[in-house]
């Protein structure tokens, strides 16, 4: 059974282009455009790992990844064009497992999200393979 992961940025190419390489490696994808819906998403769809960008309509990933990390481990991804040291290190302290500049490489996001869901895993637990 693969294992799904929540896609979660505004901009469309972007997300297409994340779910296209994931999907190659064998995760399955949902979507969202903004952080209301991916909050919705989180609950309804139990996602292994969420990929969050931070400049989101409607509710931003700071608030999203905060949220999330209440009441839940799932692993986060922050993919955001934000650099500066100072929003990396809030990203970590808020509970992000990562955190991966624009513009990225989609396979070394795939090959991100592949060692933090092996990380996230129980030991004597399944690889977290992507379905692989």
């Amino acid at each position: 059974m693969s294992q799904k992961i929540l896609v979660v940025d505004d901009e469309a190419h972007i997300r297409e282009l994340i779910c296209l390489y994931l999907k190659q490696a064998g995760f399955e994808t949902v979507e969202a455009d903004n952080g209301r819906e991916a909050l919705e998403l989180v609950r309804s769809e139990d996602p292994a790992l969420v990929i969050l960008d931070l400049m989101l309509p409607e509710r931003d990933g700071w608030e999203v990844c905060r949220e999330i990390r209440a009441s839940r481990d799932t692993p986060i991804v922050m993919l955001t064009a934000r650099d500066a040291e100072t929003e990396k290190l809030l990203g970590f302290a808020l509970g992000a497992d990562d955190y991966v500049t624009k513009p990225f490489q989609p396979r070394e996001l795939v090959a991100r999200v592949r060692a933090v869901l092996r990380r996230a895993a129980p030991r004597g637990g399944a690889a977290a393979a992507g379905g692989a």
